[in-house]
């Protein structure tokens, strides 16, 4: 099943394929979720399971891995160097913790996958632009994701706090050059205040204003079939030079959800690169493997509109529905038995 796209090079929906198998723990809100082998030569499906893989979703943090392939190529380009250091200021600070002044582009991008820093973030998207961070999924033809926006700025528009968000009724359709000029122009609103100011306002948002459909105005966008496909494409066909794929591999498999994986316990990972991210209400999981045998598996996980506000609880909720898809995908992955302790006979019986 290769990759179609309609005349404005749009990538077309999801292919027709298998039902997800049901999440084996409750999940509660609308539900996304994307599992697919990838043919490493052709980046078509080979076989997928999908549950609503053509919903927009709100990404969060999933988003990151973004803004590391356009820093990358940046830094191909000779337009970046990982040496570069930047310090913390009040324009620059998003919410959470954040970075000692001084730290340079190659330690920041491991805080922006490793721990989700979000100050790391924006200052490397601002850094690589804001543009060229969108262009990751336009040139892939995604035009259902939006990656544009670094992070306080979705939170500033969200409490109420970006005049040109609040005042316009284009930003929901906007594409190419007025998306970037509108994205711009709430990136200024949002630099105008200090973190813990937007912080303080988008508390009182959720406690007393809060809709799920305004996150879909906000926050960065994609659907489950959409990320899987850039997933594909950023690690079967990223475009780096040698040592930027290096950087990118390395940095990646930092990301959250080896170990989560029942294909991890049963032995059967030779490569993992990850991303995950929650929020008010929502949570999502993305990641790229290698099995042993040389198979390639993208995974996409969306739930929004959960019932609960604080959403990490569901991780392990989370990863079974995409095991389970996994399982249907490649064959069920087997947990090797746990290795005897030193002195101790196996208690393992065939």
């Amino acid at each position: 099943m290769p990759e179609l796209r309609g005349p404005r090079g749009c990538l077309t929906g999801a292919p027709a394929v298998a039902k997800a198998p049901a999440p084996p723990l409750p999940l509660s809100g609308r539900l996304g979720l994307w599992v697919a082998e990838i043919d490493p030569e052709t980046l078509g499906v080979i076989r997928a399971v999908g549950t609503n893989p053509d919903s927009v979703f709100p990404l969060a943090s999933t988003y990151k891995q973004a803004v590391l392939w356009a820093l990358l190529r940046e830094f191909d380009a000779g337009r970046l160097s990982p040496t570069e250091r930047f310090d913390v200021t009040r324009g620059s600070q998003s919410l959470g913790a954040y970075p000692f002044d001084g730290m340079n582009v190659r330690d920041l991008s491991t805080r922006m996958i490793q721990w989700s820093d979000n100050t790391a973030t924006d200052i490397l998207h601002r850094r690589v632009g804001l543009g060229r961070v969108q262009a990751v999924a336009d040139r892939l033809g995604l035009c259902r994701t939006r990656l544009i926006l670094p992070t306080r700025d979705w939170w500033a528009a969200q409490s109420g706090l970006s005049a040109t968000f609040s005042g316009t009724s284009r930003w929901a359709g906007a594409t190419g050059a007025e998306r970037l000029r509108l994205a711009s122009l709430i990136d200024a609103d949002a630099r105008r205040y200090p973190a813990g100011y937007i912080q303080r306002q988008l508390d009182l948002y959720f406690d007393h204003r809060y809709r799920p459909a305004d996150d879909l105005l906000a926050h960065n966008l994609s659907t489950p079939y959409e990320l899987g496909t850039l997933l594909a494409h950023e690690f079967l066909r990223p475009g780096l030079s040698p040592r930027a794929l290096r950087w990118q591999r390395e940095v990646m498999a930092l990301g959250f959800g080896r170990r989560a994986l029942r294909a991890e316990a049963a032995g059967n990972v030779a490569f993992f690169g990850g991303k995950g991210g929650n929020g008010w209400r929502l949570l999502t999981y993305s990641g790229y493997f290698q099995t042993k045998d040389g198979r390639q598996v993208v995974y996409a996980f969306m739930q929004h509109g959960a019932d609960q506000t604080y959403t990490m609880p569901n991780t392990r909720r989370a990863f079974a529905w995409i095991n389970a898809g996994i399982d249907a995908v490649i064959g069920v992955q087997t947990p090797r038995p746990p290795a005897p302790k030193p002195g101790q006979p196996s208690s393992w019986k065939r």
